[in-house]
């Protein structure tokens, strides 16, 4: 069995946001480019991906884009779980391709979560499933190479450089896309 790329999946109750999203959210299409939360905003919304590729975008004082996080089709997108304290966004998230996303209101969520023990707890699981994520991409950072970090990313998703552009997939692994493409090569 694939081992899913981003590993929060693996630790949450996918069964039950992926019914949440389909059965009572709306299905909305992105164009290649269009956000789907963008920064400064709070997010309206978590979606589940039908199809299409999305990717976290952060930005530096200078404007310059880091991609922090990277989501497909049969995943979860959300500034999450900020936007359900109505937190504004640190990242936007973009459309690397045209996308169809079944999106259910964060405000409709938060609500469920008052009224609602088991949501609740889902929720508060799926948090720390995705801090569990976020924090393991941290840590890798400081603890592997950039070729460790590399050839875990091309082992998770080995098609990922038809979906993203090799600048993208640079920025992700947080070194440049000169040193990506001599990564490549090594391997090759």
């Amino acid at each position: 069995m694939k081992e899913n790329f981003n590993t929060y999946i693996d630790h949450i109750e996918p069964d039950f946001w992926r019914e949440l999203c389909v059965k009572e959210g709306t299905l909305r299409h992105y164009k290649r480019g269009e956000e789907f939360a963008k920064v400064g905003h709070v997010a309206r919304y978590v979606g589940y991906v039908k199809r299409g590729t999305m990717k976290y975008i952060s930005f530096s004082a200078d404007g310059t884009e880091h991609v922090v996080g990277l989501e497909f089709a049969g995943e979860f997108v959300s500034d999450f779980p900020f936007s359900l304290s109505g937190v504004e966004a640190r990242v936007s998230i973009v459309a690397v391709s045209p996308c169809d996303i079944y999106c259910f209101p964060v405000s409709e969520l938060a609500k469920r979560m008052k009224e609602d023990t088991k949501v609740r707890d889902i929720v508060m699981r799926s948090s720390e499933a995705v801090f569990s994520t976020v924090y393991d991409r941290y840590m890798a950072l400081y603890s592997k190479s950039p070729q460790q970090r590399y050839e875990e990313l091309a082992s998770r998703h080995p098609d990922l450089f038809t979906i993203f552009s090799l600048k993208d997939i640079a920025s992700f692994l947080n070194i440049t896309p000169t040193h990506l493409s001599r990564l490549r090569n090594a391997k090759h």
